[in-house]
């Protein structure tokens, strides 16, 4: 009885991992579509309170929304928010 609980316990598991690795994986969002998610009152810019909200690490995202924020008027326009950032240069 309990070779066969076992056993069984074994399949379920390795039924539910086979199942999780097909799953279709979700397709990331454009810089548009994660602009357009962020401006939760559809003004055509994201304020720093709307760039914060879900933010996991509100220091590292403020110091971002501030990266970003090129003209400093305390918003970001869609050129601002899709702006891919400035690469670091090494030091030779």
């Amino acid at each position: 009885m309990k070779v066969t609980t076992t056993f069984l316990a074994i399949l379920a598991l390795s039924a539910v991992t086979t199942f999780a690795a097909d799953a279709p994986k979700k397709p990331k969002m454009t810089p548009e579509e994660m602009f357009a998610k962020k401006d939760a009152d559809k003004d055509g810019k994201i304020s720093k309170e709307e760039f914060l909200k879900g933010s996991k690490d509100a220091a590292k995202s403020e110091a971002a929304f501030g990266n970003k924020d090129k003209d400093k008027d305390g918003f970001l326009s869609k050129e601002e928010f899709t702006a891919a950032p400035k690469k670091k240069k090494k030091d030779a």
